[in-house]
């Protein structure tokens, strides 16, 4: 084994040894004015990133076509999963050639990577688990339904469980600190994978049922009690309406209902899930989160995966698992907006490590990044993308590759907002108060035929495509914006009262080296005479406009 790394350390450009120094730029998350940011080798950097489909990195001859694509859809990070089966095939012996190969070809190619653990948990079940795990239920327990049946998800009251999962996680994170604790390749790593109890809110194995009718920790009610003024509604509400008990059983202090299983399951979920992540980051401390699948509306505890990482339980997440350095959801729902605010409650940073690959990704990511300062975008199944979605993202992340240096600067100051319809159905113009003037925005899904090319309201070739609209708007300067984005049009009004907005001028353009370089001037027909900005539908843009006051 020692004989493997050292020869994969050379392939992978470390001198042929094995590095037990950690760096003093190791990745890591720092926080000011309020944001969090990923610092990579000393500077903040945006996750520009496509997370893979679940099985493609399992067989790295599988994966090798799609590493130039990754590049060319503008890229610059790669969530790839890490498999405990394959990790640990046999009880203590660890094959990492899948994780030495991955980090090779991304280092290869100048990208980033972030690693997903599919561990003991993968969407509530624990299909990754190795063989000799599930085939030995005596030792490694699973979790039980309320009809007695045990169910495909292994039980976190197991401290088997626990333990063999944390062995295997920290053999991964010491390893990629001997292979890349100087590179830096691997800058975050998420733990489990869409952690949540299903189809009951809780296990009803006899472990779990005698924690559950035991007190509830004084570890959670003395976090209960500090944060009492700051916890989030819903726990609050399922809290208060027991009475605000300071100690009791579960029941006793938070009912006997779904809402009160679920949060009993999300403490012991934490628990262990923090377990796991001190015993890594005892060996490798690199930021890390964990994830978690949205509740369907109308869905109720049980029926979707209860118990994990959602908005709702943050709390009790923070309380049970500290290591943990936030929470993130997979967002495959058009609520997009919805669940990116309900993310950053309570000063949770945002990252995005799987969403829609269609369309619309490319509109969401600009909107992540300068409504929430989003620390990274994802979709998923990134090999799998087709047009128009992956012309569109990589047009996307193109924009925020040239934005960065102004992103990371006007983050936390308040002078940066997204651009996005609430919901599909909404057609009302979104309004943001920015830099003095109320903006009104309006989005354009498809482009009319212009009068030149006939009658007006005649048909035109492609009138109907249905593109992505939105975007990011930053306020440079007094009087002075700037807009990246695609199928919106933009009025303004000064909010001080008395005064007219007009127009100076409007121009597009592109960052290059971080200096502005000129297209073309708009002042004619592209801003309606003087009246507006637009984003032309279907092809993304950048625009810099100049306002000017007058009565």
């Amino acid at each position: 084994m020692k004989r493997r790394c050292l020869t994969v350390a050379a392939a992978l450009g470390i001198g042929g040894l094995l590095l037990t120094a950690q760096s003093p730029s190791l990745p890591h998350l720092r926080t000011e004015n309020g944001t969090t940011q990923l610092v990579v080798s000393g500077r903040p950097f945006l996750i520009l990133g496509g997370e893979l489909g679940n099985s493609s990195a399992s067989n790295l001859e599988y994966l090798a076509p799609h590493w130039e694509r990754f590049r060319a859809l503008r890229l610059n990070t790669i969530l790839a999963p890490v498999y405990w089966e394959l990790l640990e095939p046999e009880e203590g012996r660890f094959e990492f050639t899948l994780v030495d190969g991955l980090v090779a070809e991304a280092r290869k190619r100048d990208l980033k990577l972030v690693l997903l653990w599919f561990g003991t948990w993968k969407n509530s079940m624990s299909c990754y688990a190795p063989a000799w795990v599930k085939k030995d239920q005596r030792r490694f327990p699973r979790s039980v339904d309320a009809s007695g049946r045990s169910v495909e998800i292994l039980s976190p009251f197991s401290a088997a469980n626990r333990d063999s999962d944390a062995r295997a996680f920290a053999a991964l994170m010491k390893h990629l600190k001997a292979i890349d604790g100087e590179a830096h390749t691997v800058v975050m790593v998420q733990v489990e994978n869409e952690i949540g109890m299903i189809p009951d809110a809780r296990d009803h194995s006899e472990d779990a049922r005698k924690a559950f009718a035991a007190a509830v920790p004084s570890e959670l009610m003395a976090y209960l009690l500090k944060h009492a003024e700051s916890l989030t509604p819903e726990l609050r509400e399922l809290w208060q309406a027991g009475g605000g008990k300071r100690a009791g059983t579960w029941a006793e202090v938070f009912g006997n209902s779904a809402a009160a299983e679920e949060l009993f399951m999300a403490w012991h979920f934490a628990r262990f899930t923090q377990h796991v992540t001190a015993a890594g980051k005892a060996e490798y401390p690199l930021p890390m989160f964990v994830n978690a699948a949205l509740i369907r509306p109308g869905y109720k505890a049980g029926q979707y995966p209860s118990a994990g990482p959602l908005p709702h339980l943050i709390d009790v997440w923070r309380a049970g698992a500290p290591a943990i350095d936030f929470i993130a959801p997979d967002i495959y729902f058009p609520t997009f907006v919805e669940w990116t605010r309900r993310y950053v409650r309570g000063g949770n940073p945002l990252f995005i490590p799987e969403a829609l690959r269609n369309p619309d990704a490319a509109v969401n990511a600009l909107y992540a990044f300068g409504e929430h300062d989003a620390i990274g975008f994802s979709p998923f199944a990134i090999e799998s993308i087709g047009e128009p979605g992956a012309g569109l993202l990589a047009s996307s992340y193109e924009l925020v590759d040239q934005l960065t240096p102004l992103i990371l600067e006007h983050q936390g100051r308040g002078t940066m907002a997204g651009l996005i319809q609430e919901h599909p159905d909404n057609r009302q113009p979104q309004q943001i108060r920015l830099n003095g003037y109320t903006l009104s925005i309006s989005f354009e899904r498809s482009s009319p035929p212009s009068l030149a090319d006939g009658a007006a309201g005649s048909a035109a070739p492609g009138a109907t495509v249905a593109w992505p609209a939105g975007g990011l708007v930053i306020a440079t300067a007094a009087d002075e914006f700037l807009f990246a984005g695609i199928g919106v049009t933009v009025t303004f009004a000064a909010t001080e009262p008395g005064w007219q907005t007009g127009i100076l001028n409007v121009e597009e353009g592109s960052f290059a080296n971080g200096k502005w370089q000129n297209v073309r001037w708009l002042n004619g027909d592209e801003t309606h005479q003087g009246r507006h900005l637009r984003l032309v539908p279907g092809r993304m843009s950048i625009q810099r406009i100049r306002l000017y006051r007058y009565r």
